[in-house]
């Protein structure tokens, strides 16, 4: 399997809710650093995984819809905790759009699975990985 990583970053506002998350059900920040892995079982034509500039573009395209907002005030998220978790797979299936509007060019459609990991910190990250 070969994979292709890209990496950016986004900052948001958010809060919880639940007793489960103590302090962080009051509004606080988050600066993610975000990788986006792109894995196919065989290269494509041009011996790419996928192009690393139309990756790079698009996973920036997804993070600025975010970028600096406080989620809580983000109707698509209402009613839900924004956890680094569900963040991860609100990337993925934002990605999965990018990838069938053809913004990561023909080599987008080969493509076979995606990682994103949210880092929160050096010492904490999530992910979501699933099939395409």
């Amino acid at each position: 399997m070969f994979s292709l990583t890209v990496r950016d970053h986004v900052m948001i506002a958010h809060s919880f809710s639940g007793e489960i998350f103590g302090p962080a059900q009051q509004l606080h920040g988050a600066t993610y650093v975000v990788d986006v892995t792109f894995r196919r079982a065989q290269l494509d034509e041009h011996g790419l995984v996928v192009d690393i500039g139309l990756a790079s573009q698009a996973l920036a395209a997804v993070l600025g819809e975010i970028n600096m907002q406080n989620l809580d005030e983000v109707e698509a998220f209402k009613g839900h905790n924004t956890t680094t978790e569900f963040m991860a797979k609100v990337i993925f299936d934002r990605l999965v759009d990018a990838i069938t509007a053809d913004r990561l060019g023909e080599g987008g459609h080969g493509l076979s699975a995606m990682l994103i990991t949210l880092h929160e910190s050096h010492i904490a990250w999530a992910s979501y990985e699933g099939e395409l």
